[in-house]
């Protein structure tokens, strides 16, 4: 998933130092946190010495109120302790949870903004893996993950500066084994990042898969797929399967290994330690204080064999979050762009060019002008370009050469949000949200009143078909609009474009959905709006191109050739080659029944 504007990915190192950096914001919370960790192993520091000092004092010599004080004294840590771990752990978790606040939005706004050539190559499924599973990982890492690990780390220092200042001897030969525990850890980790990024990288591709079969269930269902959606699911599944099967063997090896050193260790000191209670080195008190701080130091190294997979984990998370942070627009706005308010909407194309990534130009020198209020048709077979001419004028990507302007002024000069909310667009591929219909129809101008959104559904010819619906404007019309026809999805979708009142309307084969009689009643109401604005139409229906001010027939890039309807039925064969197959309306069969198509209407209409 890369653009011509794409940085390198960013390595795991530089990943997880950029990580940390979210949690400046919140470092009141981190700073509690780890205020609490030093308390809490001063409090697992003082234990085992009291429990020393009460078996050697109290024990030993039945002193039974010294007992009971000890006790006491021992139970009132354990409440202060069980108080710190409350705060330590909420604050923790708070902090942790911010980030993840913060990363998503950052996220969103950071894929919102990315340029259509992004998302022409990125895949749904991968950017929902990254937005919630890896930034999931993030969370744990500048949350529990290296909370741990710090805390392990003190505990240990503390600890065998506690054991050896208890006894020399025993405290060296207890952390005697700690560079073996800590060389296995690590070397564990450099073997399970590339198998952790491998599997992070097929959940993306699985996320993909699921995601594209909800989309397109119609599909697979129309077309009898399920048994081949089936495998192929089954096929990307077996794979991440495997790889987490890989993953689950390397741990299940792992922490056994690290279990297996910590707990030699742990009987090489009870001998030993046994030995110098029974030769008076050392009292009964002081081996089961060093048995507890033995404890206390293998538990850090333990919980680092758990955590240092989601440390791995997390690094390699992070690569895939800030690839796409780092990621620069191919369309964005430049120094010194400004907001235009265009007064005419006169849009002049001069020799432009452009081309999808390395793709050979699919546009070569464009040269036209669209003079305010006209109406211009594009026309040309598949793949001649004309989609690409209306995105390039609200900058859905810029020319690889020549210059857009509008009123005289360069595109790139112009702040994008400013040109934007001044184009009203109706794409080909019609995008509704899962909300309300009067929702879908305000989205371009959330502040629009309910006057104003009845009144571009009028325009649109969708009023009375969003009546007759159960709820009316507040009927939900499903994810993507599954429960509208294709002419409403179309008509709400034009309703939309015109209630921001552009001043230049792009209409991408805006009746192609619709019947002959909602499209006639859709021009009809489109020939007013379009008396006030310069519009573009992309459409193949002869009423459409019939009263263009300006065709424009392209072929393979180029324009073939320009002009009205009879000028050009006249002096282009590749205009009269499109109006014989497309535009020319059919000739009735039988000239004897001139009422059969009307009739045949009429009650197609009341079939439906």
């Amino acid at each position: 998933m890369t653009t011509e504007a794409q940085n390198n990915p960013p390595r795991q190192k530089g990943a997880l130092l950029r990580a940390f950096g979210y949690l400046r914001p919140h470092w009141k919370l981190t700073a509690g946190a780890y205020g609490m960790m030093l308390l809490i192993d001063a409090i697992s520091m003082v234990s085992p010495l009291i429990i020393s000092w009460t078996i050697d004092n109290t024990i030993d010599k039945q002193n039974l109120s010294m007992l009971s004080l000890a006790v006491g004294g021992l139970l009132l840590l354990v409440v202060i302790k069980g108080i710190l771990t409350y705060f330590e752990g909420r604050w923790t978790e708070i902090a942790s949870q911010n980030v993840a606040y913060d990363l998503r939005n950052e996220l969103q706004r950071k894929i919102t903004d990315l340029s259509f050539s992004f998302h022409d190559q990125a895949e749904a499924g991968d950017l929902l893996s990254r937005t919630i599973q890896d930034v999931e990982r993030i969370r744990f890492l500048t949350g529990r993950a290296t909370f741990r690990v710090i805390e392990g780390l003190v505990l240990m220092l503390i600890t065998a500066g506690v054991m050896i200042w208890i006894n020399p001897q025993l405290g060296l030969l207890a952390i005697a084994a700690m560079p073996l525990l800590v060389y296995q850890s690590f070397r564990f980790g450099r073997k399970f990042r590339p198998l952790s990024l491998k599997i992070q990288q097929q959940l993306g591709v699985l996320t993909t898969r699921i995601e594209q079969n909800l989309r397109g269930a119609q599909v697979v269902k129309t077309f009898a797929q399920e048994d081949a959606e089936i495998a192929r699911f089954e096929t990307e599944n077996a794979k991440w399967y495997s790889l987490s099967t890989i993953s689950a063997r390397m741990q299940s090896q792992n922490m056994p290994l690290l279990n297996l050193i910590a707990n030699i260790g742990s009987v090489v000191i009870l001998w030993y330690g046994g030995s110098l209670v029974i030769s008076q080195h050392i009292t009964l008190g002081e081996l089961v204080a060093f048995t507890t701080y033995m404890g206390q130091l293998l538990t850090p190294i333990r919980h680092l064999g758990m955590v240092l997979p989601a440390i791995t984990m997390a690094g390699a998370a992070g690569e895939r979050i800030f690839q796409i942070l780092d990621t620069v627009p191919a369309v964005h706005d430049e120094d010194g762009c400004r907001s235009v308010t265009f007064s005419k909407g006169a849009v002049n194309f001069d020799q432009v060019s452009f081309g999808y990534g390395r793709h050979a130009d699919v546009l070569k020198g464009i040269t036209f002008e669209a003079q305010p209020n006209q109406v211009i048709a594009l026309l040309g077979p598949t793949g001649s370009g004309k989609t690409t001419v209306v995105n390039l004028i609200p900058r859905f990507y810029d020319p690889t050469g020549g210059c857009v302007r509008i009123d005289g002024v360069d595109l790139r000069e112009v702040k994008i949000n400013s040109l934007r909310s001044q184009i009203g667009i109706v794409l080909q591929e019609t995008t509704l949200f899962a909300g309300t219909v009067f929702e879908n129809i305000r989205f371009g101008k959330p502040n629009a009143t309910r006057q104003e959104v009845e009144d571009a559904a009028r325009a649109a010819q969708a009023h009375e078909f969003i009546l007759q619906m159960q709820h009316g404007y507040e009927t939900l019309v499903g994810e993507r609009g599954v429960t509208l026809s294709g002419g409403q999805k179309q008509r709400i979708a034009i309703a939309r474009a015109l209630l921001t009142d552009p001043r230049i309307l792009i209409l991408d084969d805006a009746t192609s959905s619709v019947d002959s009689e909602t499209e006639h009643l859709i021009q009809l109401a489109l020939e007013k709006v379009m008396q006030q604005r310069t519009t573009f139409v992309i459409a193949h229906r002869l009423s459409t191109v019939q009263k263009a001010d300006l065709i424009l027939v392209l072929e393979k890039g180029k324009i073939a050739a320009r002009g009205k309807h009879e000028e050009l039925l006249l002096t282009s064969p590749l205009y009269n080659s499109i109006y014989q197959q497309q535009l020319k309306p059919r000739k009735q069969k039988n000239p004897g029944t001139a009422e059969l198509p009307e009739k045949m209407a009429s009650a197609d209409r009341e079939l439906k």
